[in-house]
């Protein structure tokens, strides 16, 4: 796994290897074969499979066996909703997750000044077009990086507030009125 050495025994021992590929497979930032998965979580490759395959099913992961090898990721909408109820049920206001949302709109407008460009794949192009030295080529790439989260980021909290009623938590048990 990629934690430090002295943790990962931790983790083997308080998790079971079911545990460590769903921690695994839900944290991806871009799809990964069955292998690596397997290798991150400390697990085997079959019964990783196996799990890969009930987090498909229900839901969780997508699988993309259009390649020579069958890749795994999350899924992000459901990642997205789940995100967006974690900010609705943090304790903070809706101001205060404007202000967050504010805050990361302005973060892209800088960036779009500061390189005159209008997205991340644009600021990667740069790279490649630009005569920079490589500390320069460094700073482009992990500011597309950022930048890209970012994006996610903003898209996520704009639906937290759009939908801050929805998200709202709810005593309501729909089991029972039915």
């Amino acid at each position: 796994m990629t934690a430090a050495s002295g943790d990962e025994s931790l983790v083997a021992q308080q998790t079971t290897g079911e545990d460590r590929v769903h921690m695994v497979a839900t944290q991806l930032s871009e799809p990964r074969t069955a292998n690596w998965i397997a290798d991150e979580a400390d697990w085997s490759h079959e019964p990783t499979t196996r799990v890969l395959q009930r987090l498909v099913d229900d839901g969780v992961v997508r699988c993309d066996d259009s390649g020579p090898h069958a890749t795994y990721y999350p899924e992000y909408r459901r990642q997205a909703i789940q995100e967006a109820m974690a900010i609705r049920d943090s304790g903070q206001s809706a101001e205060a997750v404007t202000e967050t949302l504010t805050e990361l709109k302005s973060r892209v407008r800088a960036w779009e000044a500061e390189f005159d460009v209008d997205s991340p794949t644009q600021l990667r192009a740069t790279i490649a077009d630009d005569d920079l030295d490589p500390e320069a080529e460094q700073r482009r790439a992990e500011i597309a990086r950022e930048w890209a989260h970012t994006q996610r980021r903003i898209r996520i909290v704009g639906f937290a507030l759009r939908e801050w009623e929805f998200l709202a938590p709810t005593t309501d048990d729909p089991a029972a009125t039915g």
